[in-house]
């Protein structure tokens, strides 16, 4: 049946009501299911798994848009609206009702997008091509929608893979290595005007750092980091070349004000840790010297390289408001 063949008119309103309250009702019921197993299952990184990110949005969308037309009269765009619409009530719901951290959902939205779009317009590619209400297509749409709680407890009991990244940005200072050292060993209060705009933390509200204090000169010396919403952690310096490097290794150990975010973000969790970092100088014609910092961390999840793009993008605007910070006030010096 071509698109124009497609009856754009006749629906059948009788019932719709009590139609779009139950769908309604089994769609959260579904939902809900799937949220408490991977509660259940693997708190720390089910989130992050192709059953629950991927299978599941395409399987809800797929409903939802098999419920707003059940008489298959709609065209394609309203295919593709739907998990954009579910994705808001995704979001109505995973925030303040469940509590869920605003960072990870962000994280999970284009996948939901993406998976969701998959699902809706494969059904329409299956009800233009297999026709609707027979008794075998409705048993195949019941095994399509027990796929994701299926399969999950069985991806859970799969080794998790594990991955190692590196983050790293760097900035050009024209100030001496005078100037720069001792900010890379700590800086006093950041203020709110210092550093650079960025997305992580002017819009999906990563806090900012606030300060950094070096207790003890050389190799085991600690830095103390203090950052908005309470959160503090140590690092253990592990190198230190005066004028040249400094690098640490992240304690999490007696760190605390992580409750900003959902389990599954905290940095020295199963799901991930941040291990390593530090900042390298290097001298630069013309008396300029480029400063770089950069982070290393491990993601242990079964989505461990679109999980590092996040990395990439929050780790790296972390990096580039505490260079630039340094840049402002190292050359404000010189």
């Amino acid at each position: 049946m071509d698109e124009s063949e497609v009856p754009k008119s006749g629906y059948d309103w009788s019932g719709a009501g009590l139609r779009w309250m139950a769908g309604m009702l089994a769609l959260a019921a579904y939902a809900l299911a799937g949220y408490a197993l991977v509660d259940l299952v693997r708190p720390d990184a089910g989130y992050f798994s192709v059953s629950f990110a991927i299978l599941q949005p395409a399987v809800l969308c797929a409903f939802a848009a098999w419920m707003g037309d059940p008489h298959f009269r709609r065209e394609s765009r309203y295919y593709l609206r739907v998990p954009a619409y579910l994705m808001i009530g995704m979001w109505a719901i995973s925030i303040p009702i469940l509590k869920e951290g605003t960072i990870c959902v962000i994280m999970l939205s284009p996948i939901w997008l993406a998976s969701g779009a998959a699902g809706t317009l494969l059904l329409r590619r299956m009800r233009r091509k297999l026709g609707d209400g027979a008794p075998a297509n409705r048993m195949h749409a019941l095994g399509i929608a027990a796929l994701p709680l299926v399969i999950f407890p069985l991806e859970m009991a799969l080794p998790t893979p594990e991955a190692d990244y590196r983050v790293e940005r760097s900035v050009i200072i024209d100030a001496s290595p005078r100037a720069i050292w001792p900010l890379m060993r700590g800086m006093k209060r950041i203020a709110e005007d210092e550093g650079a705009f960025n997305f992580s933390q002017d819009i999906a509200g990563l806090p900012r750092p606030l300060e950094a204090e070096l207790e003890g000169e050389g190799v085991g010396a600690r830095r103390e980091g203090f950052w908005e919403k309470g959160i503090r952690f140590a690092e253990v310096v592990d190198r230190w070349e005066v004028h040249r490097e400094i690098g640490w290794v992240f304690d999490f150990g007696d760190s605390a004000g992580w409750e900003f975010t959902d389990a599954h973000l905290n940095p020295g969790s199963k799901h991930m840790q941040i291990r390593r970092g530090g900042y390298r100088l290097e001298r630069l014609a013309g008396g300029k010297q480029r400063l770089t910092l950069h982070t290393d961390y491990t993601a242990r999840t079964h989505l461990n390289s679109y999980a590092a793009l996040w990395g990439e993008l929050f780790l790296g605007d972390i990096s580039e408001n505490l260079l630039e910070t340094i840049r402002q006030r190292a050359e404000a010096q010189s």
